[in-house]
């Protein structure tokens, strides 16, 4: 049951339009062959002197890494499966890892333990006792993988909030958030954002579930009316209230734009995420439907990661290729080559996409998205690797059904 409990040495690493059926264009290939046998560069674990940002934000990872490590492999705070977890696998993660290079040593965690796993045991010791929240991805077909949570949707929005624009996400503004509710954590998320903020928000739901069985089987038809119910919906709260912001996916942003103008009804910002995105569709978002007057804020993020942030100001002149950063250290993103993962991609190059989540509510290292991406460089904002050009995983060598994601 417990596939990470082989413990790995590091000396074995080098360490489309508008519709909600539309999939996400093609992408270029790698921008370069080469891959170099390394994880992270990171430091020694001691406290770093040195006035360089990226290596300011290594040694906080790792110092953040220990902590959590620690907390989560207590006999008096961690939680009955990472405990069982130690004990089975023979080796103790808290005498282990000490920087960030040292979490190949895990196995990849796998996504079924989410969904055949009860949730109490994913709860620690050190919550004391305090009722959790179940939140829900997935689940289109059979079981949807289930995270436990408190205040890590809070601590996520919050980073995310300090980020935006106070031009265009103005304090005190209204919200709407067109998008699954239900049991996904992007209720509760959007609305601490909005509060945050100083703001209400407004709410049409949406099953993407639905959504993705009606387009499996080509029920187009069904799929189109029930995007206008939808849209019906928030074209009308939009019109009636005041409301400053939004969150919505890119399809879903497209499709409010062919019904009415959006800056002109008083929106200034759009907070976007869920499918990807090529760099000719963000250019239509932002200057076709949101008519270059509202600003466009892609985002990439799920219930496991929280949100990993863009720079929109800097769309132009990248050419509208979005790059995102994790929200460091709380979770790590990294490139890796599909058949060989220890080893990370080199700056420019396509890889699958690794997550590892670091808060003492939820740790999961190693976990393989669904999606590939280019490793970029640091960036003034974020002084550690981001993403960019997200896509799923597999998009050339197979049909890529989406949704409203």
């Amino acid at each position: 049951m417990f596939g990470l409990g082989k413990k790995k040495s590091t000396e074995d690493a080098a360490p489309n339009g508008g519709g909600l059926s539309a999939a996400a264009g093609a992408e270029p290939e790698a921008e370069n062959e080469k891959q170099t046998p390394i994880v992270i560069d990171t430091p020694n674990p001691t406290e770093s002197t040195s006035s360089d940002p990226v290596d300011k934000a290594r040694s906080e990872l790792n110092d953040h890494l220990r902590e959590v490590i620690n907390w989560h492999f207590s006999d008096e705070t961690g939680c009955p499966f990472w405990l069982e977890w130690k004990q089975k696998s023979g080796w103790d993660p808290r005498e282990e890892i000490k920087t960030y290079e040292d979490i190949i040593k895990f196995d990849h965690f796998q996504d079924e333990w989410l969904r055949d796993e009860k949730n109490e045991r994913f709860v620690p010791k050190g919550m004391g006792g305090r009722p959790f929240n179940v939140f829900e991805t997935g689940g289109t077909t059979g079981l949807p993988k289930q995270r436990v949570g408190w205040d890590d949707y809070k601590h996520d929005y919050e980073q995310f909030g300090d980020n935006l624009s106070d031009e265009f996400f103005p304090k005190g503004g209204n919200w709407i958030m067109v998008g699954p509710t239900g049991p996904r954590r992007l209720r509760l998320a959007v609305e601490h954002l909005a509060n945050y903020r100083g703001g209400s928000c407004y709410h049409v739901d949406l099953d993407p579930r639905w959504v993705k069985r009606l387009i499996g089987r080509k029920q187009l038809d069904e799929v189109e009316r029930y995007q206008a119910h939808v849209m019906n919906q928030a074209v009308e709260i939009i019109k009636h209230r005041d409301i400053s912001c939004i969150f919505t996916t890119p399809k879903l942003l497209a499709s409010i734009g062919e019904r009415i103008s959006i800056p002109d009804h008083g929106i200034k910002g759009c907070f976007c995420g869920g499918t990807s995105m090529t760099p000719e569709y963000v250019r239509f978002l932002q200057e076709e439907v949101l008519e270059g007057k509202s600003l466009f804020v892609p985002t990439y993020g799920n219930t496991l990661m929280g949100l990993a942030m863009s720079v929109p100001e800097e769309l132009p002149q990248n050419d509208y290729s979005v790059t995102y950063w994790a929200p460091q250290p709380r979770a790590i993103l990294r490139i890796v080559d599909p058949e060989k993962t220890e080893v990370t991609r080199d700056y420019g190059e396509y890889g699958r996409v690794e997550l590892t989540t670091l808060t003492k509510e939820f740790f999961m290292p190693r976990f393989l998205e669904r999606d590939e991406a280019i490793r970029r460089k640091p960036h003034a904002k974020f002084a550690w690797d981001g993403v960019g050009d997200v896509r799923p995983f597999g998009f050339l060598e197979k049909k890529i059904i989406e949704g409203v994601y």
